[in-house]
Parts: C-alpha cells; structure tokens; sequence
C-alpha cells in the first residue's frame, strides 16, 4: 500500500492507530522513513516516561505524563518561520520540538501505552488534551492545566478581542480530526515554505479525511493557482461554491470562476 492508504487504513483499525496514522503521513514526505521502525523506538521513550511517573491512580496520571516529557526537553517548537518539521511526527521525536498538536499525538501514544485516561480537544489555533470528566484542560506544552477562564484568555490571545469562546471548542475530538487538522497544519507550513507541492499531498489528504469545508476547498485552489492547473483550480471553487452559505464571500467566488474561464487555455 501506499503511504495515503497505509495511513487511512490506520483510521479503520479499532480502536485507531492514530500515531501510526501520524507517522504515514510523515512518510508522504520522508521515503526514507519506516514507521514500524519508529513505533519500535517509541519503547524507549515509554520507558523514560514510566519511570519518572508518580505512584498515583492512572487518572491523575495525565498531567505528570506531559510534565515529565517536559523534563525530557519535548517543547513547543518557536522557530521564525516556522517549519514543516515541527509538524512532521517523525523529526518532533528527534528534535523534540514541536507544534502542541505533534506534542500531543506524543503524548496520547503514550498515555494509550501507560493506560491513563487522556483526549484530544480541537482547541481552535493551540491543540488541547483532557482527562475524561475532568473540570479542566490540559496545554501538551508542558502541562499547565486550563479552566474556562483560561481557555477563554487562550483564545482571545490567538484570534483577538472578537473571538467567543463556546462549548464546542472544548469537546474532546476523534482521530479522524486531529489528522485532519494534523494535515492543515502541514500544508500551511509547506506552503509557508514555497514547497507546493508537498502541500498539495496535504491538501488532498484533509479533503480525505473529513466532510469538506469552504477554506479546505479554496486552500487547495490557491496551490492549483500557484501551479499553474487552472482545471483543477476551477473543480475546487465550484465545490467551495456550492457549500459556501455567506453571501458576500459568493460574489467573490462567482467573479473568480469567470475570470478563469475568460482565461484561455495554454498548451
């Protein structure tokens, strides 16, 4: 199979190998890489892990888990501009740097391993972890716990005094998700770094993973844009078309299609 299909066929398994579905994806953009390689390496770090971890019911045990990767040097990587690799699971295990959300695909591997209690939360712009029925949040970058109030600080921090904080942003997530956001986040970064191509694999792959959007559709037109596959681009403004609802954004969209089908071809 192929790199794609190896990692959708990890999101088939039950329960999901999310992981081993985040290293696949790695693989897209790395031959080079083996992931049952990887997974046999992760031992060691569990090991390290479990051996620095307080003798406490597995439920409290969410919190120190991400504390004592702290102390194994894994932090949020803060490289300007950043980079693909803070994204790409296989190079954050080395480097241990990376984006929260590859910080916290570490993190649940672990905690499935060790048996503790641990989900993903789609936290917009900072990826999240909770414990099952907990009052709080958890920052991968460290553990610091989050309450309501922090959360809200959390947001308005990232996308301003307009932002509003709502319940849905604190909803533990599936592993469909977190790769589907996984995907977004590598696609940016690539095309953040003039790599098109490689975001285009992204592209395609969040269109994969989950019911399409408005900004996924119009993500992938742009690099159709920028290279040069004006058929292509116009396949994904029609479909962003038709699931667009705002009307303002329509009229924009409408007055792109026509100026690309005034555009004649080259051959």
């Amino acid at each position: 199979m192929s790199p794609r299909q190896s990692c959708l066929a990890c999101l088939d398994r039950e329960p999901p190998a999310l992981f081993e579905a985040a290293l696949w994806v790695a693989a897209e953009h790395d031959p080079t890489l083996q992931p049952e390689q990887v997974l046999g390496e992760l031992h060691g770090l569990q090991q390290l892990v479990d051996v620095g971890l307080p003798s406490l019911p597995v439920r409290e045990l969410a919190q120190p888990l991400l504390r004592r990767l702290s102390e194994l040097d894994f932090h949020e990587d803060e490289a300007s501009p950043p980079q693909p690799r803070a994204a790409l699971l296989h190079q954050v295990l080395r480097r241990r740097r990376g984006q929260p959300l590859s910080l916290a695909l570490i993190a649940l591997e672990l905690a499935q391993r060790l048996d503790i209690p641990l989900q993903g939360v789609n936290f917009p712009g900072h990826f999240l972890l909770r414990v099952p029925g907990a009052d709080h949040l958890l920052d991968p970058c460290g553990g610091r716990r989050l309450y309501t109030r922090d959360c809200r600080e959390l947001l308005l921090r990232q996308f301003g005094a307009q932002a509003e904080l709502n319940a849905s942003h604190l909803l533990a997530c599936d592993a469909g998700s977190m790769l589907q956001r996984l995907s977004r986040n590598l696609r940016q970064l690539h095309q953040l770094n003039d790599d098109h191509l490689a975001a285009l694999k992204d592209a395609e792959r969040v269109l994969q993973l989950g019911p399409p959007s408005v900004a996924d559709h119009l993500a992938r037109a742009d690099l159709y844009h920028l290279l040069d596959c004006p058929q292509a681009e116009r396949f994904d403004l029609q479909r962003a078309l038709l699931l667009c609802d705002e009307p303002g954004q329509r009229l924009q969209l409408g007055e792109r299609l026509r100026r690309l089908n005034s555009t004649p071809a080259l051959h």
